[in-house]
């Protein structure tokens, strides 16, 4: 199969590496390279990082309805386009390929369309989420399903481990769907329209603050569905994904990578420390057990290590 892969974070990258068996990727289109950090170097997206190392050409358009650009796309002869965390495709793109256009989405479709479905599920304390792949039409999300899979989620997964466990069935998914299609023994199901459908628009900044009058359910699943949190040691780099639960502590700016609700053990106070081991805000019957946190401009912390350099005091309030 003759693919043009469409991609640019680290997500994308993961699957096309592990698509390459059986398939010529001819080319790969991604976003144009971006300036960050401190000294606003500019930085190469991940999938033109891999497309290098694999030595496939690498397109970066700013504008997609470019007609030199999309004559040269038509010049590949691709049997597909696959599209993978990338930006809406304009019709006289995605209608190229003989074969489609295929888009992978990280829910269990028509549930959560939108550009933060593994935040969202989480957010509303979903139990299961899932994993699409689907014929692109001109309208987002909205068209033929090819196959899907259901992902369980637990109660104190965050949107990083999400993140990585939707790598692994996003691969799963992107080769059978490819095989489909190679095939030719697709059986398509048409999305269900109505406008009941839970949504997933993109992540704002006034939702990344905690608000303290919600349920205690509620903040966690917030912090959790936020949360760049993989292990003790580890953290998802991918803001976009994970940018952050926070609040004030006095008139600190405090982010929340880990959080769980347990059982209070002084439900005296609001703020319930021992300034050694651990840090809970208490609510009506249990209490949130913040297990890594981060004090602006400082790395993220986890509780203890935070509590061995900042004392926590009766008078400190949250906000």
């Amino acid at each position: 199969m003759k693919i043009v892969f469409f991609g640019t974070p680290d997500f994308s990258s993961q699957i096309l590496k592990k698509i390459l068996n059986g398939n010529e990727i001819v080319s790969i289109v991604t976003a144009e390279d971006s300036q960050k950090g401190r000294g606003k170097k500019f930085q190469f997206p991940d999938v033109k990082k891999t497309g290098i190392e694999l030595n496939i050409p690498v397109f970066q358009p700013k504008n997609l309805k470019d007609d030199k650009f999309v004559e040269k796309l038509k010049k590949f002869n691709a049997d597909i386009f696959l599209v993978i965390a990338f930006r809406k495709l304009p019709k006289k793109v995605w209608q190229i390929p003989k074969k489609g256009t295929i888009n992978l989405h990280t829910s269990f479709l028509p549930d959560y369309r939108g550009a933060g479905p593994i935040n969202w599920v989480l957010i509303n304390g979903e139990k299961h989420t899932g994993i699409s792949s689907f014929f692109i039409n001109d309208k987002i999300d909205q068209g033929d399903i090819i196959l899907q899979k259901k992902i369980s989620i637990n109660k104190n997964m965050t949107a990083a481990q999400l993140h990585n466990q939707m790598i692994i069935d996003g691969i799963e998914i992107t080769n059978k769907t490819i095989e489909l299609i190679r095939n030719n023994t697709l059986k398509i199901k048409i999305q269900n329209q109505s406008e009941t459908h839970k949504k997933a628009p993109k992540i704002n900044k006034e939702l990344l603050r905690i608000n303290w009058g919600q349920s205690i359910d509620q903040i966690h699943n917030k912090i959790r569905g936020l949360s760049p949190f993989l292990n003790k040691n580890e953290l998802l780099k991918d803001i976009s994904i994970c940018p952050c639960a926070w609040f004030y502590l006095n008139n600190k700016r405090i982010k929340v990578q880990k959080s769980s609700i347990c059982e209070k053990i002084n439900d005296s106070k609001i703020i319930d420390t021992d300034n050694k081991n651990y840090l809970n805000i208490n609510f009506s019957e249990k209490a949130l057990s913040l297990e890594m946190i981060q004090i602006e401009g400082k790395k993220p912390m986890l509780i203890k290590q935070f509590l061995q350099g900042n004392k926590i005091n009766e008078t400190d309030q949250i906000s």
